[in-house]
């Protein structure tokens, strides 16, 4: 198995494919050609949040971009523009499956056309360098040759639609802490081996149509301007064609951006290009040629997703319509990971169940910030399991809640945003189905523009679900006024705070303002007016702010108490924990990795009770589990998106088996070998060089929870052999011989295994090389391929790999160039990482 040789679809290098790109070019000079350096300039620059202008004369229509990467969330931030919401990306990486995330992408690339979406932003391939990540589960995996797998797969599906990804985030974005100044100091080789890998692997792999270059900077040069590792590598080693976009916000410099190959800024309509660039061009400052050239690139891209005259669409005939809801739950029970199973899973037919935590009623499907969509429907596990189990045979019980904090209005709540002018006439409305506000640039209400609004008032009825005192609050910058049960509850300014993400100052910290007795089932009115005055200069004009809530607060030992009770009197426990959104989200890092609250507390009481306890993990990236061994089984559901509920009852109940396997190591914050992610003095020395992830777990000798690609089925797998084949014809056998491949080899593993448990089940078989002398500058073992079967009860089946001779290559960074490394190597096929079942020998030589 490779990830250089998928299959590109309507992006193959055919005839045809060549012969309609030589026609494109000819479009795009044409058009290139009727355009003055004022135009130019201009559509290199965004002309509101999400899109590059129009120029009729030429025939090119505006391009539209959006977030990805679990949905297309279109050009509005709104739970009233609904998207379908697959599951986070280290949940689609967990499923070790690249054809599964290629039928991903395609799924995107069909919600991308109907919300007129030419460019998908995503999908983000940095790599967990750190547990501490704060927005891992926006990535796949420690592993650079898994996340090029993932990732290839996801951009040939979505361009396979005829939409754009861009790749992101173009280099080294591997944690949250002070993204937009860290100078991230990074060793050649490291950079080679670990964070460009994935990128190349897509470019070559799957030629993606974008780029996303990163807020960071590299070796000291901001990736908006590094024109090493953009014109050096992308274009020049890599021949990447596509244009390449800021990350919103991330150019500084007018000059600096054009020749270090940055196509596009965004957001606009203030950027550091349009008038600026033209004027940078006329004093001299910058050449025409290389405005030129960005210029070519926008309208390359333009031509490959049907916006410009003249030009045949890369895709002419989209793939065949793909049902989401579907998909989504395929995914999410594919991706689920069981690490740990005293066989109670499945549940026994007949089982009475108790089902614990506030995150099964209320389940945390995706994580925060621009990854954010708002999907028509969540089923939660409390959904699922109540539509899946006989009537009777589930009781629920909340046990802990992860987050005292308040969140945007939602359940119980039906809303709408009112605008009006400095008169007080009402000018425009729109319905809210969360009580956040978030209009960016022209998305705002029909009949309502930024000169015109004076306020907007967040109006309608509150019906609580329980008894008590309910807290309400603010979020946003400037003056508001609450008002719930028609009594004004707060009536004050909100000035901006210490935040050192210039994103998490715009949208300000929650501030709880008050706090009401209500009754269960009795509506309220709420409202909440925010005059409409940004407090600093923004590129674009923008309201952003929300409603906050949070239900009455109980005695968090009580709440235990009467999950213990519950779960006494059942078959068995199912407790779901979670993160929130103060521990993983865009624009900080994590300081640990506990879990939220009083959950552990709640599991250890919980499993004391019942010695069936089942915990469903909810989190995007690994969370510590200091009880894991004090329960009958784990099982980690990812953020599972909006089908996670129904996809847990299937594996719950065994009508599917739980598919995933870990895409990264599970372990104890204290054990992991790499933790800093805070600058010191403005830099990151990524110290460590090639040693993240497992190859740093298995340098330190320390033992993680879980390992790299662990995961347990429904069933049980022997794996009888693995046979090695060169070109040379000679052929290996399982042990510690093999044949003798030359450099210019192509080496093949088959690898067989056999079904010996008592159901049908797919297997992941995973291969890892290993040096046969050890080597103190190499890791001593690394993912080389891996692929997916599928037998039945006793059934034998092979997996065919092929071993990328970038398997066995190291950068030089003597030479600046990858050096194959020849000599003896232990091929070892397995369960992960830690699990080897049957190993061969291979001789590599010059």
């Amino acid at each position: 198995m490779t990830y250089g040789n998928g299959n590109r679809g309507d992006q193959g290098d055919t005839a045809r494919d060549r012969a309609r790109e030589a026609a494109v070019e000819a479009v795009v000079e044409a058009a290139l050609g009727k355009l003055d350096l004022d135009t130019k300039a201009r559509l290199l620059s965004g002309q509101d949040m999400w899109s590059l202008p129009a120029i009729p004369e030429i025939g090119l229509r505006s391009i539209v971009m959006s977030d990805g990467p679990i949905g297309v969330r279109g050009v509005r931030w709104s739970a009233d523009d609904p998207s379908v919401a697959l599951p986070s990306p280290t949940a689609l990486a967990a499923t070790w499956d690249p054809e599964l995330a290629r039928r991903a992408g395609r799924l995107l690339a069909q919600e991308a056309r109907r919300k007129g979406v030419h460019v998908l932003l995503a999908p983000t391939v940095n790599l967990h360098r750190s547990p501490l990540g704060g927005r891992h589960f926006e990535a796949y995996s420690e592993d650079p040759y898994l996340t090029g797998a993932i990732g290839t797969g996801y951009v040939q599906g979505v361009q396979s639609g005829g939409v754009a990804t861009t790749v992101k985030h173009f280099v080294a974005n591997d944690a949250e802490t002070d993204r937009f100044t860290v100078n991230n100091v990074v060793g050649e080789r490291a950079l080679r081996e670990l964070y460009l890998a994935p990128f190349e692997a897509i470019v070559t792999g799957a030629r993606p149509w974008g780029i996303m270059t990163a807020y960071n900077t590299v070796n000291g040069t901001s990736m908006t301007e590094h024109r090493h590792l953009v014109h050096g590598v992308l274009r020049g080693s890599w021949g990447f064609d596509g244009f390449n976009v800021s990350d919103w916000l991330a150019a500084r410099s007018t000059v600096g951006a054009v020749k270090g190959g940055l196509d596009v800024a965004m957001p606009g309509p203030t950027t550091v290009y349009g008038p600026a660039l033209a004027a940078a061009v006329r004093a001299g400052e910058a050449d025409e040629s290389e405005v030129d050239a960005a210029v070519r690139n926008v309208l390359r891209l333009a031509a490959r997703v049907g916006a410009l005259d003249g030009a045949e669409p890369a895709v002419t005939r989209p793939p065949e319509p793909v049902d989401g809801t579907a998909l989504a739950r395929e995914i999410a029970r594919r991706s689920f990971v069981l690490v740990r199973n005293r066989g109670v899973l499945p549940l026994r037919s007949g089982a009475e169940v108790a089902l614990i935590g506030a995150a099964a009623r209320d389940a945390r499907i995706l994580g925060g910030g621009s990854a954010t969509v708002f999907p028509a429907r969540v089923a939660s596990p409390l959904d699922g399991l109540t539509a899946a189990l006989p009537e009777g045979a589930l009781t629920y019980a909340v046990g802990a809640d992860p987050s005292d904090e308040l969140a945007y209005a939602d359940q119980g709540f039906e809303l709408r945003a009112v605008c009006r002018n400095a008169a007080g006439d009402v000018i425009g409305e729109r319905s809210l189905p969360t009580g956040q506000v978030q209009w960016l640039g022209s998305d705002l209400p029909d009949g309502v523009s930024h000169d015109a609004l004076h306020s907007v008032e967040i109006t309608g009825t509150f019906t609580p679900r329980e008894s008590g005192e309910h807290s309400f609050g603010t979020r946003g910058l400037g003056g508001f006024t609450l008002r719930v049960d028609d009594t004004v509850v707060y009536d004050g300014t909100q000035e901006m705070g210490a935040e050192s993400d210039p994103f998490e100052a715009f949208f300000g910290a929650p501030r709880e303002r008050a706090t009401v007795r209500l009754t269960a089932g009795e509506p309220v009115p709420v409202s909440l007016r925010h005059p409409v005055e940004l407090p600093f200069e923004m590129p674009m004009p923008a309201v952003v702010f929300g409603l906050l809530h949070l239900g009455p607060r109980r005695d968090p030992d009580e709440l235990i108490a009467e999950a213990v009770d519950a779960a006494r009197e059942a078959d068995v426990a199912v407790v779901v924990v979670a993160t929130t959104e103060t521990v993983e989200s865009e624009g900080f890092d994590r300081t640990d990795l506990r879990l939220p609250g009083r959950q552990d507390d709640l599991v250890r009481a919980v499993a004391a009770a019942n010695p069936n306890t089942v915990v469903v993990v909810n989190s995007g990236s690994p969370v510590e589990l200091p009880w894991r061994d004090d329960v009958a089984a784990v099982l980690l559901s990812w953020f599972p998106g909006q089908e996670g509920g129904d996809a847990l009852a299937d594996v719950l109940l065994g009508t599917e088996e739980p598919g995933g396997r870990l895409p990264t190591t599970w372990g104890a914050l204290a054990d992991a070998p790499v933790t800093r992610v805070t600058p010191q003095d403005g830099q990151l020395a990524y110290s460590e060089g090639v040693f993240i992830g497992y190859r740093a777990w298995e340098r330190s000798g320390a033992t993680p929870a879980y390992p790299f690609g662990h995961g347990l089925g429904y069933t049980d797998w022997t794996y009888e052999s693995v046979d090695v084949t060169a070109t040379t014809g000679t052929t290996g056998t399982t042990g510690v011989t093999g044949p003798a491949a030359t450099a210019t080899a192509t080496v093949t593993a088959t690898v067989r295994v056999r079904n010996t448990g008592p159901r049908p089940g797919r297997e992941v078989v995973q291969l890892y090389l290993s040096p046969a002398e050890p080597d103190a500058d190499r890791p001593a073992r690394w993912l080389a391929a891996f692929a997916s079967v599928i037998a039945a009860p006793g059934e034998t089946v092979e997996a065919r790999l092929e071993l990328p001779r970038r398997a066995f290559e190291t950068w030089d960074e003597t030479a600046h160039a990858w050096t194959l490394r020849d000599g003896g190597y232990h091929l070892t096929a397995g369960r992960s990482l830690t699990d080897a079942r049957v190993t061969t020998r291979l001789e590599l030589k010059p």
